[in-house]
Order: structure tokens, then sequence, then C-alpha cells
């Protein structure tokens, strides 16, 4: 056999040999569970015989490389959780393993998570930035060092980096288009914090609805909260209370519809007859309370795979990708909280 001393077995020659992707070898190399003993052994062996050393891994895509991607998100609720299951997926194929910090909404702990992650030379990042953040430096610090940044989910117009996102003006549009449609004539809406670009897009494509459909627009009905239950709880009271009362509401999140869901039924109104509602992201409580809630479902996994693939490309791409923004639609989900005339 010849001697593979001077030219060192990389993860590349043993998929090749045994014609596996490199996900699997990689994975069977580090005992991951979801692999067969007899792929695991095969691996191993061909490793030895080819005397494969894993400190060489980072050699066999490129120079100084830790083939880890820093994901900071703000929360891992079902949606955020499904984006980075579609991030896990394309970086595995890639050869790359993820490391997640959550900021949890607090701009202080997303400075950390930077920190942190930079320490543990990551070669790039993919964000989803915190609804408190305002200021970008830490960010364009990480740029600086010509490491790839990708945002996604929530982006901002203050950070230049290719990005991946919903339309979600087009979502709040269709909610509120539905409600209308369904002879609904006054639409509340709980919207998100005032300063994040999403909740404001969604608010944006609400007011869309209403000027194609030349209702007025009220803006006692515009409700700016948290995306908590209990705060779309008592905001959704408040409304109810109100002299000139809505007759529906679109909430910017399922989790806020769940809360107007149980004020609704404080007060003793029927969904979809006294009032309409409909929620968005589709998470799967919508299908499991009474009604169902009408919901706008976005494409969560596609969101992460697309993000993960944009980082990859920017990775092994010399040119700038600042002004790539992938844009993926949503759709609705109708069901009985809407559905004043069933067809």
């Amino acid at each position: 056999m010849a001697n593979h001393m001077d030219n060192p077995a990389t993860i590349k020659d043993i998929a090749k040999r045994l014609n596996i992707s490199l996900s699997t070898v990689s994975r069977a190399l580090r005992n991951a569970p979801d692999v067969s003993e007899e792929t695991r052994q095969a691996v191993m062996s061909l490793s030895q015989e080819l005397n494969y050393q894993p400190n060489r891994l980072a050699l066999s895509l490129r120079q100084n490389q830790t083939h880890t991607i820093g994901v900071i998100i703000p929360n891992l609720d079902y949606v955020l959780s499904q984006m980075v299951r579609g991030i896990d997926e394309v970086a595995l194929e890639a050869g790359y393993t993820v490391m997640v910090c959550q900021s949890n909404e607090s701009f202080g702990r997303e400075i950390l998570n930077t920190q942190r992650l930079l320490e543990s030379l990551a070669d790039g990042f993919i964000i989803s930035v915190s609804s408190e953040t305002k200021s970008f430096e830490h960010f364009k610090k990480i740029q600086d060092r010509n490491l790839p940044v990708v945002v996604f989910d929530r982006i901002t117009p203050h950070l230049s980096a290719p990005s991946v996102r919903l339309d979600n003006q087009a979502g709040g549009f269709m909610a509120t288009e539905h409600l209308i449609e369904q002879g609904y004539k006054k639409i509340a809406v709980l919207a998100g914090p005032e300063n994040l670009g999403i909740s404001n897009s969604r608010l944006e494509g609400y007011k869309q609805a209403l000027k194609k459909h030349k209702i007025k627009l009220d803006q006692d009905l515009i409700l700016h909260c948290d995306f908590n239950q209990d705060y779309a709880y008592y905001a959704t009271l408040e409304l109810l209370s109100m002299k000139k009362k809505p007759d529906a509401i679109f909430t910017i999140s399922d989790r806020m519809a769940i809360g107007a869901m149980l004020a609704i039924k404080k007060k003793g109104l029927q969904m979809p007859t006294d009032i309409g509602l409909v929620g968005f992201n589709n998470e799967p409580v919508t299908g499991l309370v009474t009604p169902a809630i009408s919901s706008v479902e976005m494409p969560c996994f596609e969101i992460g795979k697309a993000a993960a693939k944009l980082f990859i490309e920017t990775m092994h791409n010399k040119e700038s990708a600042t002004t790539i923004e992938k844009i993926l639609h949503p759709k609705l989900i109708v069901r009985e909280s809407s559905l004043k005339f069933s067809a």
C-alpha cells in the first residue's frame, strides 16, 4: 500500500472510497447515534488504513477554519427552532457544525453571545436580531474581520449583509383581506414592538388591505405589545371593553392569538360569529384549540435552509454578496376562528 504520510487522507477521501456523504463520515467519526454500526466500522477501519487524522478536517476544505457556524437567535420558540433545524441540516451536509446562542430578546446578551462565538473561532455568523437591538456595531465588528454574516427572519436596514426573510407584508395583507372578505368591518391588530421590522411589515400589510377595500384606518384599533400571551390577553380585554369594539382581531404571532382567544372566551364571545381571529406562524397549537385558529403559515424550515446555503455560498465566494436578499412566501391556513361564511 502507498505511503499516505506525505499526503494525509481527508474526510473527502473516506467519503469517496466508501461512496457515502461527507456528513455521514463526519457523524461516524463523532460516534453519532444515527449512523449504523456497519457504516461506523467501515469508516473507522478505512480512516486507520489511510492514516486519517481528525485534526486534518480543517485542511480538507480550507485553511484556518474550525468549520463552525455561530447562530444567534432571539429565542428558541417553535418558529426559530424550525429555522435552526433547517440551518443545521444544510450545515451538516457541508461539513459544518452549528453553535446556537439565544439572546432572549436582550441586546446585552446578544453582544455577549457575539463575543463568545468570536472567541470560539466561529467561521462566521447567521443572525436573527433581538427586539431590543438598535445599534449594530457588534455585528459590524464581525464583518471588519472579514467573517461572513448572513441575517435571517428579522433583518435590519442598518446592517449590510446577505439576508433571508419571509414576505411579512404579504402575510399581514392576506390575513386582513381574509377577515374583510368574511364580512368583518372593524378589524383590530395586535402588533409587536414598535422598533421591530417584522411586526411593522405585517402591520403595513394590514394597512394595505384596509386601503384596498376602502376601510378607514382607526389608530385606536392598533395595539403594540410584546410577543407574549399574557400581554395579548390584557390588550384584547382592553379592545373588547371599547365603546366601538372590534368584530375581528389579527395578531402578528400565534402566542398573541392564544392570549386574544382566552380574553374573547372570558368575555363570553363566540368565534367566528361574534368576533373573528387570525394569528401568524401556524404553530401546531393553532390546530389543537377550540375553535381552531386561522393563521399565516411561514416556511420556517426552508428559511433556515436558505440562510445556511447563502452562508456557505458567501463563505466560498470572495465577491461581496451583501445585496442578496432571498424572500420566501407565506400562505394563509383558514380554520374555524375566522370562517364566518363556510364554503
